[in-house]
């Protein structure tokens, strides 16, 4: 059995074909030690054992050892309009070659900013005017909208708003609020209580979300974070019914709702954001991945007039004392500027719906397999086949990698393999993906 953690750390897993990589090896032959310390990567054995890519182009990917891989997850979750668009590539050039970039404290700004914060307006839910604060990822973002919604309720008078609630299985990221959010038990292991003023309701029970507001004291929180699917937490979709009434409730007792969406923004669900699909008007939408296509680092959040305008409003001298080095780099604004256009010309939000139901039937039709235990399809291009325990998940992982797919396991058991592909991947390609995933649980 590996030593890899169930959930993550995945992509650098042992592998079994071979590498023949000469700038990596010594002068006896023997592989060199990385230098580079991978995120959630175990480095005792990773440090010998990387698997490096050195090419994309769609939905795939190509080692250095010269194997063709589907991009089965589309990276971590944000490869939307697949790799290797030279559309992207010549937008950053010019705009480097105009600028690179100039930071955006005080009153500074570039034109490329401005624009990209004006064409995200126009496409999130939020009205025509909400504002957008940029980062450089979607940690950042979640670090940006809790740190927002506390102070939000200082400067409107209610100073001892400070609880925050999240869900089981949630996953918000890796700083520190996002680790102290995140209820994945391997993701908040030896670090403590990191803030001990934020609570844990279900993921899928309205009553108990009910209870936590209740005993906690509704008066004393501040902002419920809910990702509309959850995503890394195992491909969990709750339903409509528990995204309105927890909406509703949160109207109720005053408490910000904040949807993080940094995995379905930006057309994974088929609409720009997943809130304008289920129609959960939140106060703030968090954002990331989509929002460049990975091109370059993004982050932000998205936030309602409600909450900018202590902030915004003419005379206030209110000030929200957060930012960041890179917020609104121009370069990586002129990426996401670009990764918009390109979604919106291609016509990928109808893509996104036309492959919904193909990728949910295909998915599902796996079912019948003895190795699996589950499977959770049916919101946008968000899915995973659960095999019945961690072993057999591990066999899986490998048999994919065997069958040239690249995926990763999801959720706290680590029993979910992820399917969250490329948005531009074809109808061949899909099947050609759900009979590559039976031969691998074939192996399984």
């Amino acid at each position: 059995m590996s030593h890899w953690p169930a959930a993550y750390g995945d992509i650098a897993v042992r592998r079994r074909f071979s590498i023949d990589n000469t700038a990596r090896r010594g002068q006896d032959g023997v592989m060199s030690e990385t230098s580079f310390w991978h995120p959630q990567g175990p480095m005792a054995t990773a440090k010998n054992d990387e698997i490096i890519f050195v090419r994309g182009e769609g939905s795939h990917l190509w080692t250095d050892d010269g194997r063709k891989m589907f991009d089965a997850g589309a990276s971590l979750w944000y490869a939307n309009i697949g790799h290797g668009d030279q559309r992207i590539t010549e937008a950053v050039r010019r705009q480097m070659a105009q600028l690179e970039g100039f930071h955006s404290f005080g009153n500074f700004a570039t034109p490329i900013t401005k624009k990209l914060t004006d064409k995200i307006v126009e496409i999130a839910p939020l009205g025509p005017d909400a504002k957008v604060f940029l980062g450089s990822g979607g940690s950042d973002a979640i670090d940006t909208a809790a740190k927002l919604a506390r102070r939000y309720f200082t400067a409107t008078g209610e100073p001892n708003r400070r609880i925050l609630i999240s869900r089981e299985h949630a996953y918000h990221g890796l700083h520190g609020f996002g680790t102290a959010l995140g209820w994945m038990p391997a993701m908040r292991a030896g670090y403590g209580d990191l803030d001990p003023d934020i609570l844990r309701a279900s993921a899928t029970d309205v009553d108990d979300v009910e209870k936590v507001i209740m005993n906690a004291g509704p008066e004393l929180v501040a902002a419920f974070f809910c990702e509309p699917v959850i995503g890394a937490g195992g491909a969990i979709f709750p339903g409509e019914d528990y995204l309105h009434r927890v909406r509703e409730l949160c109207r109720r007792h005053g408490i910000l709702f904040v949807a993080d969406e940094v995995i379905t923004g930006f057309g994974r669900t088929g609409e720009w954001f997943a809130s304008e699909r289920w129609d959960l008007q939140p106060d703030m939408i968090t954002f990331a991945k989509g929002v460049t296509s990975g091109y370059l680092p993004v982050g932000g959040v998205v936030i309602s007039p409600k909450v900018c305008r202590p902030f915004w409003e003419d005379g206030s001298t209110e000030l929200f004392k957060h930012g960041l080095t890179y917020s609104g780099h121009a370069t990586c604004a002129a990426a996401g500027v670009a990764n918009i256009e390109v979604i919106e010309s291609d016509g990928l939000l109808e893509r996104v719906r036309h492959l919904e139901p193909l990728m949910a039937d295909g998915l599902r039709s796996l079912s019948d397999h003895p190795a699996v235990a589950e499977v959770r399809a049916g919101a946008g291009l968000i899915g995973s086949v659960l095999t019945h325990d961690a072993d057999a998940s591990e066999r899986f992982y490998q048999a994919m990698l065997n069958e040239g797919v690249v995926s990763r396991k999801i959720g706290a058991d680590g029993r979910g393999m992820q399917f969250s592909p490329p948005f531009v991947m074809t109808d061949d390609e899909l099947d050609w993906l759900v009979g590559a995933t039976r031969r691998a649980l074939d192996q399984v």
